[in-house]
Order: C-alpha cells, then structure tokens, then sequence
C-alpha cells in the first residue's frame, strides 16, 4: 500500500460512489489506474464492500443500544445463532471477559427493547443495556497514519 492507494481507499471511505476520474483528479493518477487499484485493494480482502449508511432514527428507531451479554458456556453457540438473526442487531461482536457478547441495536420504543430484552435475550444470560445520547465520531477514516 502506497500513499496514493491510502488516499483512494480514505477517499472510497468517505464516499464510496465517488467516480474514478474524480478520485484520480484528487491522487494525481488516471482513471483506468484508480481502477486497477481498487481492483487489486478488492481481490487482496482490503475492500470487503460497499454499502448505504442509513439513518434508523429516519426510519423511525429512536432508540439506540449497546448490550453487553453474558452467557454461559453451554447456551454460547445457540446464543449466537440467536442474536445473529434478530432484525433489529446492528452489530455483534463475540469478546474476551465477563461480557461476551457486545450488541448494537435500535428499536422503535422501549417497549419493544424491553420486550426483546426479557422475552428474548434474558433466556441466555444477564445483560447490561446502555442508550445512547449522541455520536461524537459517527465514522472515521481508516487512514495511513492510523497504520503507523
């Protein structure tokens, strides 16, 4: 990775539909190379896709969450199984420590996370919920003085 493939991949980050010919104009390079190493970033797995970031809350989930979980060793892949299919997790990750699990969400209303909380959730283990208030950084840039 050179500094001008650092520039592309900071650039497709922050706007993935940005054109070739706009990002060349940005790293000083032609089109038909800018493509070439997106090609190469993709078939190497530095690029994994790409995607619309949505708003939920435009979409009527007022409510954003993180859930830290933990489970015990006998309902952890069935736990796992679980929280992977329910439609409102955002996110999942598995982790080190007492919290295995820590979960992004967003629901409608309390009710409905109380609901998923107690019904759904509770029946592989405790759970700690935090709401969040505000996003200070939304999204940053990997960038190449983050690698350094």
């Amino acid at each position: 990775m050179d500094d001008h493939s650092w520039k592309i991949l900071e650039l497709l980050q922050q706007n993935a539909r940005l054109p070739f010919s706009e990002i060349g104009r940005q790293v000083g390079l032609s089109a038909p190379a800018v493509a070439e190493r997106v090609r190469r970033m993709e078939e190497a797995g530095i690029i994994q896709g790409y995607r619309a970031i949505v708003d939920p809350n435009k979409l009527g989930y007022t409510l954003e969450v993180f859930i830290r979980a933990e489970v015990t060793h006998s309902n952890h892949h069935a736990a796992i199984r679980f929280i992977s299919e329910l439609p409102n997790v955002l996110e999942f990750w598995n982790l080190t420590g007492r919290d295995g699990y820590q979960i992004r969400a967003v629901f409608r209303s309390v009710q409905e996370l109380e609901q998923m909380l107690n019904q759904k959730l509770g029946v592989y283990g405790t759970t700690t919920t935090a709401l969040v208030l505000s996003k200070p950084v939304a999204f940053r840039a990997l960038t190449k003085e983050q690698s350094s």
